[in-house]
């Protein structure tokens, strides 16, 4: 009888979430400047200003998720590398937003852990939800699940089995992880799981006292659920869908026939097209500068709905894929032509 070997299989979407950011590394000296959906969209280490460390540990914590291996492998590899860089115990650094030069703390096995910890944990928890937001026809419930012992928030454990519509705005602060060390999740539900677990659908969202907090760094006052880290109050997967990975997702749907892109866009319109929408404000500002030139560029912008293609059939006029592209060029003349009026 031959030998079965079961190996793991990499987190595909949590993979793309983390590389998505991996292609951004930013310096920065304190870890709230880069303050909370921007860490979605970049990858950064506090006090790694004037450091060649970055690409080090962002090849590690991806080798991490990719091979599935352990914080003490991540240590092993990743300590001497920083070690011989200078990165390691604590060194006098100049603030360069404050001009001030004081001690702090650079590499260490504890910074090492929270690093490893938290974007792994990011990075799970984006790709969770670009399966959430695939499947929310079927799976339209989302269970918040918290560890339930000594170590866990009390205000966690009182978030335990809420149950909300995947699309309820409870879930842009609360999706987790909700702090440094948090080890909450989210599942996934049908009408059917909430009759096997004997769960209802939450009619009032828990509410906690919202404090506010400014970040020192760039004067910035947002309000914060108490229980929820200052800069965590936000939904990593939601946040990571930025307007050069939303072009990406419609430059992978040109190839696929327009019904299938028109469903595949209606899915997931909610985070799609708010970044589309951006992305394509900044192109028109970019275009209406008055030394502007055409240069061929084609973006795609949008995407067929199913009763526009479904028309266009009708007329024998089919297109070849249903997403929208426009040249730079064409935006020009608009441009203009929206100046003459």
């Amino acid at each position: 009888m031959s030998k079965i070997t079961l190996e793991p299989v990499p987190p595909e979407e949590a993979i793309a979430a983390l590389r998505a950011r991996g292609a951004k590394l930013s310096k920065t000296f304190d870890w709230r400047d880069m303050w909370q959906e921007a860490h979605a969209t970049a990858f950064t280490v506090a006090k790694s200003t004037g450091f060649d460390i970055l690409g080090d540990i962002y090849q590690a914590v991806d080798d991490a998720l990719v091979k599935g291996t352990t914080f003490d492998d991540f240590k092993l590899k990743l300590t001497p590398i920083l070690q011989k860089k200078g990165w390691w115990g604590q060194k006098l650094m100049k603030d360069p937003l404050s001009g001030r030069t004081r001690k702090v703390q650079l590499g260490s096995v504890r910074r090492l852990r929270i690093i490893f910890d938290t974007n792994l944990r990011t990075a799970y928890a984006a790709g969770t939800w670009a399966r959430i937001q695939r499947s929310k026809k079927t799976r339209p419930y989302l269970r918040y699940v918290a560890v339930m012992d000594g170590r866990t928030r009390p205000e966690h454990q009182a978030w335990h089995d809420t149950v909300l519509p995947v699309d309820h705005e409870w879930w842009s602060k609360h999706y987790p992880p909700n702090g440094w060390n948090c080890r909450c999740t989210v599942q996934s539900l049908n009408n059917r799981d909430l009759k096997r677990y004997d769960l209802k659908v939450t009619e009032v969202p828990p509410s906690t006292k919202e404090n506010p907090y400014t970040n020192p760094r760039n004067g910035e006052v947002v309000m914060v659920p108490q229980g929820i880290d200052p800069g965590f109050v936000y939904n990593p997967g939601a946040a990571s869908i930025d307007g050069n990975a939303a072009r990406l997702f419609l430059e992978k749907a040109t190839p696929l026939p327009p019904q299938v892109t028109a469903e595949v866009m209606a899915e997931s319109a909610r985070v799609v097209v708010p970044a589309l929408t951006r992305d394509f404000e900044t192109w028109v500002d970019q275009v209406s500068q008055s030394n502007w030139k055409a240069l061929g560029d084609i973006k795609p912008v949008g995407a067929l709905s199913k009763p526009v293609i479904d028309y266009l059939a009708l007329k024998k006029a089919t297109p070849l894929s249903g997403v929208i592209t426009l040249q730079d060029a064409d935006l020009l003349h608009m441009v203009r032509d929206k100046k003459r009026d």
